[in-house]
């Protein structure tokens, strides 16, 4: 049987016995409220994914009905999973990309063994020692990371429908923070909530003044 398409930057390393590849994705860059979220996964090798789970791709272009199901199937079949939360007031405070790399710094930490990793985007992370591989759209090229991309995406989904409860009228649980017509307009209306991020809204609230 032949691997997936998606197991191609995996299976090298499988073979040179880098036998746990962390794949890392983030969720949450872009949004005006709510954390930026990112999962680590480590996969047991191809023969031990079932086929359910080797056609996994980005989040984004799955519904979130197929998120749902997937997010407890990665946690089961993982060898190891982890997951770093960095808040809006620390992204306030050191940028989103700094943010972005300590939520990922948070979510490798919290796994037990690392020997390689796949990390999604055009940067490699400037902490890690160990050898690392950054992947232009790794979510579409790379099971782990598309893996890392379900876990991240339902996780931060969950985190936003429990602030919805906390801070009503923003409609946190339909838009997820991110910055649609009506989120703007809730913002405008209510004024911004302890989750909203600051250094995002200053712009919509220039705008008005």
């Amino acid at each position: 049987m032949q691997p997936p398409e998606l197991l191609t930057c995996e299976i090298p390393l499988w073979q040179k016995a880098y036998t746990h590849i962390a794949g890392v994705d983030e969720v949450g860059r872009g949004p005006l409220a709510g954390p930026v979220v990112a999962a680590a996964v480590v996969l047991p090798p191809w023969e031990q994914i079932p086929p359910e789970l080797k056609t996994l791709t980005d989040s984004k272009q799955l519904s979130e009905k197929t998120r749902m199901a997937l997010f407890p199937e990665i946690q089961a079949l993982a060898l190891d999973y982890s997951l770093g939360v960095v808040t809006a007031d620390v992204i306030d405070r050191i940028n989103i990309l700094n943010a972005t790399y300590l939520a990922m710094e948070r979510a490798l930490s919290g796994l037990d063994r690392v020997d390689y990793v796949l990390v999604d985007g055009n940067r490699s992370l400037p902490w890690w020692r160990g050898p690392q591989t950054a992947l232009v759209k790794g979510d579409s090229r790379s099971l782990s990371i598309a893996a890392a991309s379900v876990l991240a995406k339902v996780f931060r989904d969950q985190l936003m429908t429990a602030l919805d409860a906390r801070y009503p009228g923003y409609g946190l649980a339909q838009h997820k923070g991110y910055p649609t017509a009506a989120h703007r307009r809730s913002i405008l209306q209510l004024g911004m909530s302890p989750q909203h991020r600051l250094t995002f809204c200053r712009k919509l609230l220039q705008e008005v003044a």
